[in-house]
């Protein structure tokens, strides 16, 4: 999830801000907790990250619609798009990717937004 701030055309001088939600912190740990982490302060440490991070926008139970079908749990991600009025969604998932444009939320691909900032 991202929103881009900023009136220059050009990326590099825009900031980026990663938005997330309580449902997706929620699923990231759920998935992080698959893994094994060498360091025992692991998740104590992303968590201070996402209260502190200076780049980092938060929106605790943003109101979810059906904005697309085949996957709901996806639908986390465009609530929060749309709640912290992002500019991108950057994903691979093919959900998502198939809605293109949900609102003013964009949806592309990383390579896409790769291709956006090399361009400038």
């Amino acid at each position: 999830m991202l929103f881009v701030n900023g009136n220059s055309g050009n990326l590099y001088k825009r900031l980026f801000i990663l938005c997330v939600s309580r449902p997706i912190l929620k699923e990231y740990f759920d998935v992080l907790g698959r893994f094994q982490f060498e360091r025992e302060d692991f998740f104590g440490r992303l968590i201070n990250a996402f209260e502190r991070g200076p780049n980092i926008l938060f929106i605790d139970n943003p109101k979810e619609e059906n904005w697309i079908e085949g996957d709901p749990a996806d639908i986390k991600f465009i609530a929060c798009g749309i709640s912290l009025h992002a500019e991108y969604i950057v994903s691979d998932d093919i959900h998502l990717k198939r809605a293109k444009k949900i609102g003013n939320v964009e949806i592309i691909p990383p390579r896409e937004m790769h291709r956006l900032i090399e361009a400038g």
